[in-house]
């Protein structure tokens, strides 16, 4: 009796109080991603969020609503960010729990203006056709989040609807969706449920919640591991954060990843460190002062002959390096002027045979912005050095001839939908090398599922090595074949998953996710017409 007084007096209460209910309602749907993927919780806030927007009264209400909520959930989601305030000492740690809420404020203009979009559109609209149009509006407004003033789209709202990591979940509708139209999917699922709540309609509300709870909790794939192909042995050292960047720590670093990494047989195999994996510059031809802290004693030729050593002459080593743009500095000396976030390709023999220089770089993480007017004022990246790192020039392969084509991604890049893979030169697998030692308990599980989502979305197997963890290997399906837990130094080994053809999403892009926005939009006006017409004339 209770809950059912609770429930009647919801709505009156939401109504006094629109802010804080929308407030209450983003929280509650942070709580449906991972680590806590409770997606029950997050479907049933998406739902209220809904119907807390369909009785909105004006257009300005309709915004401040969904300005709320996704400040709210967006804050909650991303509160991870704090926690890479405390690894470094130039800025204080407390800076962290104000740069989140301060982020989200910009963030929140996009579910704000989805809101504002459904409201001008569908205000009049049935409850069920609103959710169509706030869909469609909401596929647009994450699109646009995930390429404007370089885009941040970390996490889309379907991220809720990825399963565990034995089975896709509803997830495994991305190669005909794309990861923004499966956020609308969320909406429409939470605004049909409504629907059916609302009108009493119990049998319909049933069996959508038994439908969804099949689709996040039944695996249609069948593991089958693979008989023959490239082997892998991916690494996980277990740098602390702490540690990273003390040179005394160094040689203790490498001879940790070394023993990981030897071969028991001469055997092929594509070898796979994660980002920061080594301090040691590779490149030949920079002022020798840098080279005096390496492992290697100063000599890059070493350097790579050593790695080449343990690798084993049949391999070929991925890994995370740092490397240098040599040029005359504003005092007139030869030294770095600027810094790339790469992967390098060795081979056996030590020679570097490709590499890769990551393309999405971090604003405040690897790059300051207005370093002239914010680094008077007391503002410096997060990762240690004076310099800015340069974007490379996008999604690349490296065809590393037996060993495959590796599509690499470092870090964050994997979270941007449509930006992960050479369209005119598709790999086998995706490489996604990652420092998540920043970034506490709430990011490294979100960044794998949105790993996950990718290799579904691509059709594509992703191969993530981590410094702390999550490490993992993922097929094509977005199953989790293997994994290595956050603070375990450890090491993966098998054969790289098959790729599948390509998706339909790997074939048409953004493209299909506007065309889906489109087609819910289109629905959502024009359904409720056509059965008032049907009526009528019936």
């Amino acid at each position: 009796m209770g809950v059912a007084v609770w429930l009647a007096g919801a709505p009156a209460l939401a109504q006094r109080r629109p802010a804080l209910s929308a407030i209450v309602l983003g929280l509650i749907a942070a709580c449906g991603y991972p680590p806590l993927h409770l997606w029950p919780l997050g479907l049933a806030a998406l739902a209220g969020f809904v119907w807390l927007l369909h009785v909105a009264p004006t257009r300005r209400a309709a915004f401040w609503r969904g300005w709320w909520f996704g400040w709210a959930h967006l804050t909650l989601a991303n509160n991870w960010i704090a926690t890479a305030f405390t690894h470094q000492a130039k800025m204080p740690e407390v800076l962290g729990w104000v740069a989140v809420p301060m982020l989200c404020i910009y963030l929140a203009a996009y579910p704000a203006l989805a809101a504002l979009a459904a409201h001008l559109i569908a205000r009049r609209a049935p409850l069920w056709a609103f959710g169509l149009v706030l869909a469609g509006a909401w596929i647009t407004a994450e699109w646009l989040r995930g390429w404007v003033f370089t885009g941040y789209p970390w996490p889309p709202l379907g991220l809720m609807l990825l399963g565990g990591w034995g089975t896709p979940g509803v997830a495994n509708l991305l190669p005909w969706l794309g990861t923004y139209a499966l956020s609308g999917l969320a909406l429409v699922l939470a605004s049909v449920l409504l629907w059916a709540l609302a009108a009493r309609r119990w049998l319909v509300a049933g069996a959508g919640v038994v439908a969804v709870a099949a689709g996040m909790l039944v695996s249609l794939h069948v593991i089958k591991p693979p008989l023959k192909g490239l082997r892998y042995t991916l690494v996980q050292p277990l740098i602390p954060q702490s540690e990273i960047n003390e040179a005394g720590k160094f040689e203790e670093q490498f001879a940790r990843i070394a023993a990981l990494t030897a071969p028991e047989q001469n055997q092929s195999r594509i070898v796979l460190w994660p980002e920061s994996a080594i301090p040691d510059y590779l490149e030949d031809g920079y002022p020798d002062r840098y080279y005096l802290q390496m492992t290697a004693g100063a000599d890059p030729e070493f350097a790579r002959a050593r790695i080449g050593g343990i690798i084993g002459p049949q391999s070929t080593l991925l890994t995370g390096v740092v490397n240098l743009d040599i040029g005359t500095r504003e005092d007139g000396t030869q030294g770095a002027v600027s810094a790339r976030n790469s992967v390098m390709a060795i081979d056996g023999e030590g020679a570097i045979k490709a590499s890769y220089a990551k393309a999405h770089l971090v604003p405040y993480g690897e790059y300051l912005p207005m370093r002239e007017l914010l680094e008077p004022l007391g503002l410096s990246r997060l990762v240690a050095g004076a310099i800015d790192y340069e974007p490379g020039p996008g999604p690349r392969t490296l065809d590393l001839g037996r060993h495959g084509k590796a599509g690499i991604q470092i870090c964050y890049e994997i979270v941007f939908s449509g930006k992960v893979v050479d369209r005119a030169n598709r790999p086998d697998y995706i490489f996604n090398p990652s420092n998540d030692g920043w970034f506490g308990h709430w990011g490294p599980p979100q960044h794998l599922a949105q790993a996950r989502m990718r290799a579904i979305e691509e059709g594509l197997p992703a191969l993530r090595s981590t410094t702390t963890g999550i490490s993992a290997v993922i097929d094509a399906n977005g199953i989790v074949r293997g994994s290595i837990a956050r603070g375990k130094a450890d090491k993966l080994e098998g054969v790289v998953p098959a790729a599948k053809p390509p998706t339909l999403f790997a074939r048409a892009g953004h493209w299909l996710t506007l065309g889906w926005a489109a087609v819910l939009i289109a629905l959502g006006l024009g359904l409720p017409r056509a059965l008032a017409l049907a009526r009528a004339r019936g």
